[in-house]
């Protein structure tokens, strides 16, 4: 029994129907040349008239492997970064590029070392937000032509040699050794000003003089010690001493 013609015509159909879900679109050639971007939803593509190709329009990560960078300051430096970006234009993205996962990879490689190679290693480790964001502007300028959008490059690590790291460990060493210095110093200064004042009062109020010996004697008999030896003001006995 022969098949009816609308039943070879509802599965021909059927067959060449694609369904392009809402992250992607196809870009659809048509003997060759671009006809349009199509998506999301059913998309006809016609086998051997028509050729379609399937870019996603979903956020990208893209981890960079380890680059052996030279500083200005001649230090090497393993560094990595990872790159967040995704296709915003897909007829660009399959035109202009033969592939723009692989592309996207290669110049941020090569941008990664261009860009930390022109700096110290105290600023690479010091400004990380403004070199990420120079290495963003770099790489969006580079892959716009692609119809692809850098969102954002983050530098991840930043493997110091062993012997650069031994010598930064002693730098913050003496580093936190002069700021206790300086703190002991500003203290000792701070305490000769307070004794200062504290005995213009006390040469100003002789009776002040008094006041304090007996706190002191009371002081000293709360500990329990087992010789207490007791102050004699300089007044009692400056009599005694001038008649000498």
């Amino acid at each position: 029994m022969p098949i009816p013609f609308v039943v070879v015509v509802v599965v021909a159909v059927i067959l060449c129907v694609r369904i392009v879900t809402e992250y992607d679109r196809v870009v659809i050639f048509v003997l060759g040349k671009i006809w349009k971007v199509a998506g999301p939803g059913p998309v006809l593509v016609v086998p051997g008239v028509m050729s379609a190709q399937k870019v996603s329009l979903r956020i990208v990560t893209l981890d960079v492997p380890p680059q052996d960078v030279i500083t200005k300051d001649n230090i090497s430096l393993k560094v990595t970064a990872v790159i967040y970006f995704r296709v915003v234009d897909p007829e660009k993205a399959v035109l202009s590029v033969e592939n723009y996962m692989y592309a996207t990879s290669q110049i941020a490689q090569t941008t990664l070392r261009s860009v930390l190679g022109k700096l110290d290693m105290e600023d690479l480790l010091a400004n990380r937000d403004k070199i990420n964001a120079e290495l963003q502007q770099i790489l969006d300028a580079h892959t716009e032509p692609w119809g692809v959008k850098i969102g954002t490059v983050e530098v991840k690590n930043v493997d110091l040699p062993p012997d650069m790291m031994r010598a930064m460990a002693k730098q913050a060493e003496a580093e936190r050794e002069r700021r206790a210095k300086v703190i002991h110093a500003e203290g000792e200064l701070q305490a000769s000003e307070k004794l200062g004042a504290a005995a213009k009062v006390l040469s100003e109020n002789p009776a002040s003089i008094q006041l304090r010996y007996l706190q002191t004697l009371s002081e000293i008999s709360e500990e329990k010690n087992s010789v207490t030896i007791f102050p004699v003001p300089i007044d009692i006995i400056s009599a005694f001493l001038k008649k000498g």
